[in-house]
């Protein structure tokens, strides 16, 4: 890869228009359309004038179950969410989706992307309930249909790992088991992860290229 793809340093230049943005959903299950959403959680990426990723803004909702909704108690001793909590302070999944997608079409007009495309570790687990949820509430979703990036994919690449927690230790990165299975905690870890992989990348084009010339 040149030194030329980095040029502009405009996050819209690289990765093909598309924005990433790290994506947590935490479950009652694991079948996207009869067992509830009850977290999820977006993080906005951004580029600076180096041409590096860095974690922004995270957006974050706790998710009423929606009516008729499975929720299995194995899910839930795993991730340790009690859906009827008096304090979950939690919203129907329509106003979920709005919270987070409306500053994600907002960072996708300032950046002149085109659409996002959602990161996540195994993502084609969240991206099923994500669809899932759009579909039930009929909310216009700022993400590509299908295509995603895997950080557990990058991971075993770059680290030799796919577990979340062991990709982040040989990241250097710190991790907080008492903190993990929160769609906030998990999103943000998934996307200091992602950026340092990238820019990890972004360094060895740019040393292979100053070689070169």
């Amino acid at each position: 890869m040149s030194s030329s793809t980095f040029d502009s340093y405009r996050i819209a230049d690289r990765f093909r228009g598309f924005l990433p943005i790290v994506v947590d959903i935490e479950t009652g299950g694991f079948n996207a359309d009869t067992d509830a959403m009850l977290e999820i959680a977006a993080v906005i990426v951004k580029m600076d004038n180096a041409g590096r990723l860095y974690r922004d803004k995270t957006y974050a909702c706790h998710v009423k179950p929606f009516e008729g909704a499975n929720l299995e108690q194995a899910a839930l001793s795993f991730n340790g969410i009690d859906p009827f909590h008096p304090f979950r302070m939690d919203v129907p999944e329509n106003e979920a989706l709005e919270t987070l997608f409306e500053p994600i079409r907002e960072e996708i007009k300032q950046t002149q992307c085109s659409r996002a495309i959602l990161v996540g570790h195994n993502p084609a687990f969240d991206i099923g309930f994500l669809k899932a949820a759009v579909e039930r509430t009929q909310v216009k979703s700022p993400f590509h249909s299908f295509s995603t990036f895997d950080t557990a994919t990058l991971g075993g690449l770059i680290y030799g790992q796919t577990v979340l927690a062991k990709a982040a230790d040989a990241a250097g990165m710190k991790w907080d088991h008492g903190e993990a299975h929160s769609a906030a905690y998990d999103a943000e870890q998934t996307a200091d992860l992602f950026c340092t992989m990238v820019n990890t990348w972004h360094n060895l084009s740019a040393l292979a290229a100053d070689q070169a010339s």
